[in-house]
């Protein structure tokens, strides 16, 4: 069975619903989205370890699709302030970047929020409108098909869109298919997450600290707890998952430099290894990758999915703009204003990223006094300290 439609988007995570409620809005747009795995499921009584910073460009991009009303009422975190330390300073020692939002006429920096929340979300969004869901569809083949690509899905049924849009993920099985390749830089370090609660009330600020082996990032959960990312060595990240609560809560304490003070276990605990990673193209004809399908950062900076929001947002505008001119939205023409939009800004970020991972893992001591002056300088640049935190919180 062949079965049409204009867009098929492969990939059911933040992004990719994103994508579909943005481009459904278009009464001129026949929109298909399927995912190999289960419809996400959000439980209002247990909150999931797996959260993202959202920042105000974010928000903004989720109130349009009509999303962020229920999120913000459901379980959403504000955080207004910001402190980011080097290990070899301390959390109120003059080296140490301080960011409120009242500095950047914002009511907040962002928001913490749990990752199903905001696919639920969506998903309440998408079910009034036209665009067909369809997840535990997995994809047996994708073929090229004269100048469009043709998908086979595991039940037999063969779909022929104008435009084939991959959110599927850093392993994305679309891109392969492709044949576009990809930059991996892979980090000798894994990220354990979990939530603790703190002995002190983490007043709304969001922390990270640099250390020898990576930063540790504290996120402010509405609850009391916070969630915390620890990007370190493989063999550390493996050992805390194998410790007591009473060693671990030691541990982190210790590492977080007691800045809310004693750390209890107070959640699941996971780790993955890190990359980062950058598709050489993001287009080809009939074809565009978003989201960690087209680059994957570092979390350092919590910068992963608001990237992939403002892919989103700037494809359904390239899109939009397509149809009203009366042409297809798969041509290579009008794909490839999405990619000089969005890869240079994405690079960018990326490499920042890369940069500051290394920098500040190194104890050499000219490193480190130098870390402390630039952090310092930083701290009171003015114009240029404004207009990086604006871009990082996409309110620019």
């Amino acid at each position: 069975m062949i079965r049409s439609c204009d867009i098929l988007i492969v990939g059911g995570g933040m992004v990719g619903l994103s994508v579909a409620a943005l481009l459904s809005r278009n009464e001129g747009l026949k929109v298909t989205l399927v995912d190999a795995g289960s419809t996400p499921t959000f439980d209002p009584n247990q909150m999931s370890p797996r959260v993202s910073s959202i920042a105000p460009g974010s928000i903004d991009l989720l109130d349009s699709i009509g999303a962020w009303e229920e999120i913000a009422a459901t379980r959403a975190c504000p955080f207004r302030d910001m402190k980011v330390w080097d290990a070899a300073g301390s959390v109120d020692g003059p080296e140490t970047l301080s960011f409120e939002s009242a500095e950047f006429a914002v009511p907040q920096l962002g928001y913490i929020v749990e990752n199903s929340l905001v696919q639920h979300a969506l998903l309440n969004q998408l079910s009034s409108l036209p665009a067909s869901v369809q997840y535990e569809s997995a994809i047996r083949l994708i073929q090229r098909n004269d100048r469009r690509y043709e998908v086979e899905l595991a039940d037999g049924s063969v779909m022929t869109p104008n435009l084939l849009i991959g959110a599927d993920g850093a392993r994305s099985f679309v891109r392969g298919c492709a044949g576009i390749e990809v930059e991996t830089r892979r980090h000798d370090q894994k990220a354990l997450v979990t939530m603790l609660q703190p002995e002190f009330s983490h007043r709304h600020t969001a922390w990270q600290r640099f250390l020898q082996d990576g930063p540790i990032g504290i996120l402010p959960l509405l609850d009391g707890r916070v969630s915390i990312v620890w990007s370190t060595t493989p063999d550390k990240a493996d050992a805390a998952l194998e410790m007591t609560d009473d060693e671990l809560g030691a541990l982190l304490t210790d590492i977080t430099d007691g800045a809310l003070g004693r750390l209890v276990p107070a959640g699941p605990r996971s780790a993955f290894p890190l990359k980062s990673q950058h598709a050489d193209r993001y287009v080809v004809d009939g074809l565009v990758l978003v989201g960690d399908a087209a680059h994957a950062i570092h979390p350092l900076a919590g910068q992963g999915v608001n990237l992939g929001f403002a892919d989103a947002r700037e494809l359904a505008d390239v899109l939009s703009a397509a149809v009203e001119r009366d042409e297809n939205v798969g041509d290579l023409p009008t794909l490839r204003a999405f990619e000089r939009a969005r890869k240079g800004d994405n690079q960018t970020m990326l490499r920042f990223m890369d940069v500051l991972n290394r920098l500040f893992s190194n104890e050499l001591v000219p490193l480190a006094r130098l870390r402390g002056a630039g952090m310092y300088l930083f701290n009171n640049s003015g114009a240029i300290r404004e207009r990086v935190v604006q871009t990082a919180l996409g309110i620019r």
